[in-house]
């Protein structure tokens, strides 16, 4: 048998590959948060739609020189989505003491005390949401998803979003917002098809849950008064 003949097999894939990859599409919607009579906060932004392949798995790679700032009292950004294996940097820019932790879904890590000026890092190696929170200052609070699939992205304040680069093929959409529940946006998860499919209409994701709600500190108990050393 010839080396040709031998190898056609491996060719026929890699030329498939490279149509799929070529025959890539946008793939596009548009969502709308469906909020409470009293809720004044405008915009749709910060859903995240994600498409995961229902035909084959798909690679993923990690992201690089991805950072969760502290700075201001906040994290920055609030929401953050990365892909499985990323490492994730929390640079300290605040001229005071934090102690970034998560302890409730997701990654589970706390990163101790460090001063200003200085980083920790943590890799996120599976998927899931994590609640990122300081130890001292209990208004600090932000979100980390993690997704297995590089088919990504979120809304804007108009509600629009757009995954770059879907190859043609089934997915199964999937849909997370961080104000919503788990039994609500687990109704919106749907298959698709690409590229017939890449045009949604809208999608309504109901706020049900209210802003800034209390939490624990990293032991599990209420927030006290706090060392004036660390505490700014």
């Amino acid at each position: 048998m010839s080396l040709l003949l031998r190898r056609a097999p491996v060719l026929l894939v890699a030329i498939a590959l490279l149509a799929s990859t070529s025959l890539a599409d946008d793939f596009h919607l548009r969502v709308h948060i469906a909020r409470q009579p009293d809720d004044r906060t405008s915009g749709n932004a910060h859903a995240v739609v994600w498409l995961t392949s229902v035909d084959q798995k798909v690679p993923v790679a990690p992201m690089e020189r991805v950072r969760l700032l502290q700075k201001d009292k906040r994290f920055i950004p609030h929401l953050l989505v990365v892909t499985t294996g990323t490492k994730v940097q929390f640079p300290n820019q605040d001229p005071f003491f934090h102690n970034v932790f998560s302890l409730y879904k997701g990654k589970r890590f706390d990163l101790g005390l460090y001063e200003a000026g200085s980083s920790r890092t943590v890799e996120f190696d599976k998927p899931g949401v994590s609640f990122i929170f300081c130890n001292i200052h209990p208004e600090m609070s932000g979100l980390i998803l993690v997704l297995d699939t590089p088919y990504f992205a979120e809304s804007d304040k108009s509600g629009e979003v757009t995954i770059r680069g879907v190859p043609p093929g089934k997915y199964r959409m999937n849909v997370w917002y961080e104000r919503s529940s788990e039994e609500a946006l687990s109704r919106l998860t749907r298959e698709v098809t690409v590229p017939s499919a890449r045009e949604l209409g809208t999608l309504e994701i109901p706020e049900l849950v209210p802003d800034n709600l209390p939490h624990k500190n990293k032991y599990g108990k209420d927030y006290e008064q706090q060392n004036e050393l660390y505490k700014q």
